[in-house]
């Protein structure tokens, strides 16, 4: 026994540290398309409910030359979608392909080939890796997957405007991990074969690749050093530069040598092209080389911090986190907790001054240089800085997340910088201006220019699109489809409910639960989702009790108890003593109202907070629940999720980022950890306390920041002691949460970064859940437990819901049965159905949903017969294994309506203005034969008071 035990930890610690290879990944591809074909769900689709005027983050378009009102635009995680209307709507192109995560787009526009190299470069939290380059030649009804597996993020794509099938991609490569498929690749072939050109080693890939418009065998690439790490991110390095090709991308040279003008060394950062001709090239570089002690910028901390403490509650919060910003500190301080510091007595403006002037001790003795431009006109050989002043408030701490640079086709001179915010400049980089304004994101990505229309730009940003076409002094919005990036979802208990999520850098939102897509809102001028929130939205929690108390905030535990009945907005996170270290909080941090007493909130950082008013006080209730500090510049060693159980007040688990899950029985007293025997060091993304056994608990776990796709889910029924992985079936990828049916014990719900899954027996198997949804990542899963509705919260694809009636009744009698029916909710007569206000408006139709089981393949006869046995419908209907649905739109045919009459004449039975009769007040029986076997369940229709 205890060599057994032995055994299991040392192949848990083992696999940890296992990668996937990029053939398991592409044949988890192919069994995850066969567990779509084969669902016994694939009849239940999921429908979307938005929201679309926040969007999701833009990295590239492509526009037709020849008809600029024509384009394609790539989003992160949300896929390729085509407007040929200017913007005015959308289409996806890439619902049907294996991933939604988008490095880069290319259109060869003349035989109408799509070209996608799949996963983000950006290099955030939320990059996703891609599954190679993907090609589609008739516009997205099919992919074809070229090959280049394991470069993750592909970068740029180059095609030969005379030759099509010559082909230059540049690969970033892994982006938690060395790898050696990253670099420049060309095919001749149209992608049957790939030959890699450029390699500079593996921990550098190549980040941009920028080609003469008019000759294509000019081409430069930039390669990119940088090492990320969940705890550390270093974006730089001495192998990053600029290299050039005279031969179409067949071979390379380094162009930024120590005698070209151009930095060289450990500062040298991500790198952005543009080419205007042969000879003209501009390049923006990410320095990350030290300004000189004397350089330092205007804004004096220490002169912000040394005013009265009502004086520093005056100061505008953009102007202190603009302060933050370029000290690097955004990560660790916002001006909304700084100022609540200073309001409630616990720092003087010095005294937090004092506080912040450590950290920016702690990270570096002077600033990083930043954003520069750089211009050569000689094809490369020599590089000149095009301005004297520092660039600042571009690029702040986080320059490898842009450095993106575009040149007007028809004016050298002109050229444009994506940063925060973008700007322009007229004169070939000396001086700029912003042309970012109030209805355009803060943070960019691209800058497409019209090259026959100078002042016509597409922009795309974390906000989605906008187009201009005076240059940036005015910009429209292209948003009208869902793309949205959800980190978190909830629901709150009205009736219709409302759903609430937290977005990448889009804020909180809460909308209707009833949503669906309309224009209408440009019309009243409202619409239907409500801003709670800025900065990166996080988790909430909503008050059973007043739906107007909502609790939630944005990233490293920044959180609010929020009254929108009267417009209040207090900060509420909990605060180390002055002589105590300084909390760690999670980007997302959790947060969680007691489903026992709703004054009780509980919150994580490296402790776990309880707070018994509601975020007004808090009190500690745990050790160090991590593995404790880690050296590094970002947040980690972490709370990163939290569980109680409602079966047992002060049963709590906790999971960190740095792999502990932990447990209290006591309310805190005493903690126990119980992932000795799980593989070790991953990121822990949910753990779920049973609802229906008070031993029982789920885990998940995701080893995506070390680039591990491996499918990690366990269940215990000892409170966490021994565990069992119930991954099963489910093809590789990272997870990020699980859901148990309230209703149900044995029904699962489980979302990855590449889609979501149901299993009818606790885990034993596991069902593709993911009809009328792309394969996006799935972050976060809620149920309205009235409604019995599952809400699944995207990022990518902004929020789906799908009723789970017929999924919570499914058990092991039905499973076994040949053919089953699901009883119907009652139906409400009305005299709208057929009918319409107006001649020009579509009549209302109603509809009765059949929903019945079937154990195979098979025909079977589905048919409805009022009190008097008379057949008012009757159809062979193919059903397929597992669940179908037969819409039934309750009309009688007239010739029964007419035998009716014929009985009664004082029967009133009329016709709709469609034509159409509809069934009266009564009930009639619903039959479904297959073979010799029938089953039957009755369909009400009730009056309407």
């Amino acid at each position: 026994m205890k060599k057994g035990i032995l055994l299991a930890a040392f192949i848990a610690q083992t696999v940890a540290s296992a990668q996937v290879s990029p053939e398991a990944v592409q044949n988890s591809l192919v069994s995850k398309k066969q567990l779509q074909e084969q669902s016994l769900f694939k009849n239940l689709s999921l429908q979307n409910v938005g929201p679309t005027v926040m969007s999701g983050r833009v990295v590239d378009v492509d526009v037709n030359p020849e008809n600029p009102t024509e384009f394609y635009v790539g989003y992160a995680s949300g896929g390729l979608w085509y407007s040929n209307n200017n913007g005015m709507s959308f289409v996806p192109v890439m619902d049907g392909a294996p991933t939604q995560n988008v490095g880069d787009i290319a259109i060869d526009w003349k035989q109408g080939t799509i070209w996608v190299g799949t996963g983000e470069v950006n290099s955030s939290r939320s990059s996703y890796a891609g599954i190679g380059i993907l090609k589609s030649t008739d516009k997205g009804k099919t992919w074809q997957n070229m090959g280049l597996h394991d470069t993750h993020h592909i970068s740029r794509i180059l095609i030969n405007p005379v030759n099509p099938d010559e082909i230059v991609v540049g690969a970033v490569g892994h982006l938690y991990t060395k790898n050696e498929e990253r670099g420049i690749y060309k095919t001749t072939d149209g992608g049957k074969t790939w030959s890699k050109t450029l390699f500079v080693n593996n921990e550098t890939g190549i980040i941009d690749v920028a080609v003469s418009p008019k000759n294509f065998k000019i081409q430069y690439a930039a390669a990119w050093s940088k090492d990320r790490k969940a705890w550390d991110f270093k974006g730089n390095g001495s192998a990053s530069g600029i290299y050039k090709s005279e031969d179409a991308g067949a071979t390379w040279k380094l162009y930024s040598t120590a005698n070209s003008g151009f930095p060289t060394g450990e500062g040298v950062g991500r790198i952005g092209l543009a080419v205007y001709d042969d000879a003209t090239v501009y390049a923006v570089l990410d320095n990350q080389f030290k300004r000189p002690l004397d350089a330092k910028k205007s804004n004096s901390l220490p002169a912000a911090f040394s005013v009265p403490g009502d004086e520093f509650l005056k100061l505008p919060n953009k102007s202190l986190n603009s302060i933050l910003k370029n000290y690097g500190l955004t990560e660790k301080y916002r001006a909304e907790n700084i100022k609540h510091w200073v309001q409630n007595g616990y720092l003087q403006p010095s005294e937090a001054g004092k506080l912040v002037l450590a950290s920016i001790n702690s990270l570096a003795d002077a600033e990083v240089i930043g954003a520069e431009v750089y211009k050569s006109t000689n094809g490369g050989k020599s590089w000149t800085k095009t301005h004297q002043n520092f660039i600042d408030d571009l690029f702040y701490s986080y320059g490898y997340y842009f450095a993106a640079i575009s040149v007007d086709p028809s004016n050298a001179n002109k050229i444009y910088l994506s940063g925060v915010p973008v700007i322009k400049s007229d004169d070939g980089g000396k001086t700029f201006t912003s042309i970012s304004e109030e209805n355009v994101h803060a943070d960019h990505h691209v800058v497409w220019v019209n090259p026959n229309k100078s002042g016509h730009l597409i922009n795309g940003n974390d906000g989605g699109l906008n187009i201009s076409y005076d240059d940036g002094a005015h910009w429209f919005k292209g948003n009208s489809h869902s793309v949205s990036q959800f980190y978190a979802v909830n629901v709150d208990e009205q009736e219709p409910y409302n759903i609430y999520g937290g977005m990448q850098d889009n804020g909180v939102w809460v909308g209707p639960s009833n949503y669906q897509f309309s224009s209408e809102w440009l019309q009243t001028g409202k619409y239907p989702y409500e801003n709670l929130m800025g900065g990166d939205g996080m988790q909430t929690q909503i008050d059973k009790r007043n739906p107007n108390i909502v609790f939630t905030g944005f990233q490293f535990g920044n959180y609010y108890r929020i009254d929108r009945a009267n417009n209040k907005r207090e900060y509420i996170s909990p605060k180390p003593k002055k002589d105590e270290k300084p909390f760690r909080f999670n980007w997302q941090t959790p947060i969680l109202l007691s489903s026992h007493n709703q004054d009780i909130l509980y919150m994580g950082s490296n402790f776990l907070h309880r707070s018994m008013n509601q975020g007004q006080t808090w009190t500690p209730i745990s050790p160090d629940l991590t593995q404790g500090v880690k050296e590094g510049n970002v947040a980690f060693g972490t709370v990163a999720t939290i569980s109680e159980s409602t079966l047992q007040f002060g049963l709590l688990y906790t999971g960190s980022d740095d792999g502990l899950i932990q447990v209290t029985k006591d309310g805190g007293v005493s903690w126990n950890k119980i992932s000795e025997n799980l593989p070790q060091n991953l990121w822990v993304t949910r753990v779920a306390a049973s609802a229906h056994k008070k031993e029982r608990v789920y885990a998940t776990l995701n080893g995506y920041r070390n680039d591990d796709f491996t499918t990690y889910v366990y269940a215990s029924d000892d409170y966490g002691q021994t565990w069992t992985s119930i991954a099963s079936n489910i093809p590789v990828s990272p997870v990020n949460v699980i859901a148990e049916d309230p209703n149900n014990e044995n029904v699962l719900y489980l979302g990855t970064d590449n889609g979501l899954y149901v299993s009818l027996n606790k885990g034993k198997t596991w069902e593709d859940f993911s009809n009328g949804m792309p394969n996006v990542a799935v972050h976060d899963l809620v149920i309205q437990k009235k409604a019995k509705d599952l809400i699944v919260g995207t990022h990518g694809r902004s929020i789906y819901k799908v009723n789970l009636d017929q999924v919570q009744n499914i058990n092991d009698k039905v499973l076994a049965s040949t053919i089953h029916v699901f009883d119907f909710k009652k139906i409400k007569k009305s005299r709208e159905w057929g009918n319409s206000w107006s001649a020009w408006a579509k009549p209302t139709d109603p509809k009765a949903e059949i929903w019945f089981y079937s154990n195979e393949d098979a025909e079977v006869v589905l048919q409805i017969e009022n009190s008097n046995k008379e057949v008012l419908f009757s159809q062979k209907v193919m059903a397929k294994k597992g669940l179908n649905k037969q819409v039934y739109d309750l009309s009688v045919p007239k010739e029964i309506v007419e035998k009716a009459l014929a009985k009664d004449k004082k029967l009133k039975w009329e016709a709709a203005k469609n034509g159409k009769y509809y069934l009266p007040v009564s009930i009639s029986k619903v039959s479904i034969q297959k073979g010799k076997e029938k089953v039957v369940a009755d369909l009400e229709i009730f009056e309407s008071k």
